[in-house]
């Protein structure tokens, strides 16, 4: 037991450690949501989260021991972010003919995003700081947490708070949309883009090329728009930490 003990410590403190077990653990979500038939309620990315957390946990890990692992993993966001602009421009005609609902469903839904959450929170009797920290949930991590320190939140709770909205988002949103009978891919995708950044988008492409393809779209313009309207938001709210 104790020579188990032992190889446990030293294996723990190898970033390829943390890094195999994160790749396992999506990869068994991945066959959990083939098998599945691809229901939402199997998203790959939440049962990597569910089967990582326990984890974690468990053995004691500090989240900067696994992250050590796992930022090779946060390092490729960047070039798959870039890359979602090959399928966008694929359907560039598309996105030309749909300009203007395109920047009326980005305004309403960046700001239904913003005020919705901070509405909330200030209904259950969030502080100042919490509902500050809520503001920027929608748009991808490292943007929310610059918005979110730029404004006087907490990081970490918005950075905890944007991975919960896009599990939410990716899980819950490709069966409202279907129930409020919206059929259009390029819709569907901007939709699902908007409320549940990166993670949604990985969803979107599930569904088809041209939804994958508006949703990153709408990744990039709503981190954008969020950042000019939180603050102007704050300020007209009269909010300090």
């Amino acid at each position: 037991m104790n020579k188990l003990t032992d190889i446990w410590v030293y294996l723990a403190t190898s970033p390829l450690l943390w890094l195999t077990i994160t790749l396992l653990a999506y990869r068994v979500g991945q066959g959990l949501f083939k098998k599945s038939g691809g229901r939402a309620l199997f998203n790959p990315v939440a049962l990597a989260i569910a089967l990582l957390a326990p984890l974690l946990l468990v053995t004691n890990t500090p989240y900067s021991t696994y992250f050590s692992g796992a930022q090779f993993i946060h390092f490729l966001l960047g070039p798959a972010t870039v890359a979602l602009a090959i399928p966008l421009y694929l359907h560039w005609a598309r996105v030309r003919k749909l300009f203007l609902p395109i920047v009326a469903g980005l305004v309403s839904g960046s700001l239904t995003a913003i005020l919705s959450a901070m509405g909330i929170a200030w209904l259950l009797g969030g502080s100042s700081r919490i509902l500050l920290s809520l503001a920027p949930k929608s748009v991808t991590t490292p943007v929310a947490m610059g918005i979110a320190e730029k404004i006087g939140g907490l990081a970490p709770l918005t950075a905890v708070m944007v991975i919960l909205t896009g599990v939410t988002g990716a899980v819950a949103a490709p069966s409202l949309l279907q129930w409020l009978r919206i059929r259009d891919d390029a819709v569907i995708g901007f939709a699902i883009g908007v409320a549940a950044h990166g993670i949604g988008t990985a969803r979107a492409f599930q569904i088809s090329i041209l939804a994958g393809a508006f949703s990153g779209l709408a990744i990039g313009l709503n981190a954008l728009l969020t950042t000019l309207l939180a603050p102007l938001v704050v300020r007209l709210l009269h909010l300090t930490p």
